[in-house]
């Protein structure tokens, strides 16, 4: 892991804050501590402790941005980028302090341009609303983060965020064209272009896309838009095992069909999320895949019915399709209350993010369950199953010491039960600090040494989210 010594950064002092408040006003500086703590924590529960940082700016412009940068890299300050928060993985926990700058106020879609299918915006702009902006003109958006409605593009883009959809339509990195980014001595660069293809240089877009705010801060996205597919629909397939739902995965692709979501959600998290949001969901299946198709009328009609067919092939208990909006509404609300549903059950939820291949998911299922029950863990199984992407919810509390520890020693069991089976440690939520030690599983020595020279080659202070990725 790459580390600083705890000397490294200089003292953080009034004239500092002076300096700051000079650059974006006494109204968009924050240095209470009740004001602090609140941008401290994102939702890997990490402790507040004696390095909590001094200030939060919330800048107004790109320039701002530049200039407390340059404060920060001359006094060796940590700097850490913040959108809202919701990520797992401590990636934007401060934990050597510094200073937090807040994007809330860096939050406006910029340009919408119909002719060339793009779209300009700042970090702060929440991934649902610019979903929503484009969708008024028959565009769409498609990187959906299950917090969509909180998540911002700053924070997506620094996590390259996926969602339900990555199977179908990919992940950001598909839809980011040119970023403006702030190095960490406050120079202001360009990575990209607005045109589609672009092979000119380094691809310095797609470096910074997943860097997790390591190597610059990004103040400005040039996004590429598709046209919105003409209709939707939704629908749940009952299984009663774990294999004939990946199984009937297999069966639908293999079929020449790609559903712009196929997702996976076992007994525990169906059970639970119905408790917590009544819907009529089945609760005594062991597996249930939630699958979107869309496109124009007729291939959704035609689609849907193959799809029920060969899920009945591979023994579909039950297969509901919604019949409306206000059904297929119901369906999604049920699927983005997981998170909420689990935290009925203990006073922390943990939600871990781990990639297979998608022939290894069910041996991760048992894996993962067989984990769980070893060490005594409430733990509920969903995710992207057309990718891989599987996320098990533990629900535990943490003031207990034994459960703190017994998960642990589970999450170290999963990262190594992910890397035997050929998969890796996270598809959408990022190292941040609460996986990089586990970085040796998965990338090899020479591999890790040279990200680590590039880290040094954009931020030689090592200011930026120190203690995250390496």
């Amino acid at each position: 892991m790459l580390t600083t010594d705890k000397n490294s950064f200089i003292h953080f002092d009034d004239g500092i804050v002076s300096a700051l408040t000079k650059i974006v006003g006494k109204n968009n500086i924050i240095t209470d501590l009740e004001g602090i703590y609140a941008y401290s924590f994102d939702c890997a529960h990490i402790p507040f402790d004696k390095n909590y940082p001094k200030v939060v700016v919330i800048p107004q412009n790109t320039q701002q941005v530049s200039e407390i940068l340059k404060i920060a890299n001359k006094r060796r300050i940590p700097v850490i980028a913040r959108g809202a928060g919701s990520n797992h993985a401590g990636g934007c926990n401060p934990v050597k302090g510094g200073i937090i700058i807040h994007f809330s106020q860096m939050n406006k879609i910029l340009e919408i341009n119909n002719q060339d299918l793009t779209c300009k915006v700042q970090p702060g702009v929440v991934v649902g609303d610019l979903q929503r902006a484009v969708k008024g003109i028959g565009l769409f958006f498609p990187p959906d983060p299950s917090n969509l409605a909180v998540s911002t593009i700053g924070g997506g883009i620094a996590l390259c965020s996926g969602g339900p959809r990555a199977f179908k339509y990919g992940t950001f990195k598909d839809y980011v064209l040119d970023l403006e980014v702030v190095l960490a001595d406050g120079t202001i660069i360009r990575t990209g272009s607005q045109t589609v293809k672009n092979v000119t240089g380094y691809n310095l877009t797609q470096l910074i896309v997943g860097s997790e705010g390591t190597l610059g801060i990004v103040t400005e996205a040039t996004l590429r838009l598709i046209p919105a597919p003409e209709t939707t629909n939704v629908m749940l397939a009952y299984f009663n095992t774990v294999e004939n739902a990946v199984n009937a995965v297999s069966g639908i692709i293999n079929n020449h069909l790609t559903p712009s979501v196929i997702d996976l959600i076992d007994k525990k998290t169906v059970q639970t999320i119905e408790h917590f949001y009544p819907n009529g969901l089945l609760c005594d299946k062991e597996a249930v895949l939630l699958i979107e198709i869309d496109g124009d009328s007729a291939s959704v009609e035609l689609q849907e019915k193959k799809i029920i067919q060969i899920c009945t092939e591979y023994g579909a208990e039950k297969i509901d399709c919604a019949q409306d909006e206000l059904q297929k509404q119901k369906i999604w609300t049920a699927r983005r209350s997981a998170f909420g549903a689990c935290a009925q059950l203990a006073p922390n939820v943990i939600t871990e993010d781990v990639v297979v291949p998608r022939s290894k998911i069910a041996e991760l299922t048992k894996g993962i369950l067989d984990i769980s029950k070893k060490y005594n863990l409430i733990t509920m199984v969903m995710g992207h199953i057309g990718d891989g992407n599987i996320h098990p919810n533990f629900a535990l509390d943490l003031r207990d010491k034994k459960q703190k520890n017994n998960f642990e020693k589970a999450k170290a069991e999963l990262f190594k039960l992910a890397a035997s089976l050929g998969g890796t440690l996270s598809g959408e939520h990022g190292i941040g600090c609460q996986k990089a030690n586990f970085l040796p599983l998965v990338i090899d020595k020479t591999t890790l040494n040279l990200m680590i020279q590039i880290k040094k080659v954009f931020d030689p202070n090592y200011i930026l989210n120190p203690e995250k990725m390496l």
